[in-house]
């Protein structure tokens, strides 16, 4: 079975995607610059083992508090 490079670019590309758009969210929830850390994931998304340590770093850190609305 043989992939030809337009698969392999399709793949990459939507790897990146995911990786950005999974980032971002994470990003949201745990980091206070989620831009930045949208494009960490969208590089690392060229680097799968790189992008699936990034995922882990992300998923276990702890969330950011929240701002709450009422003054006190």
């Amino acid at each position: 079975m043989t992939i030809n490079a337009t698969l392999l670019g399709l793949i990459i590309v939507v790897l990146a995607c995911v990786m950005a758009g999974l980032g971002y969210y994470l990003g949201k929830r745990k980091t206070q610059t989620p831009g930045i850390t949208a494009v960490i994931a969208f590089v690392t998304a060229f680097i799968p083992p790189v992008a699936l340590i990034f995922l882990i770093v992300l998923v276990f850190k702890s969330d950011i508090p929240k701002a709450s609305s009422h003054p006190t």
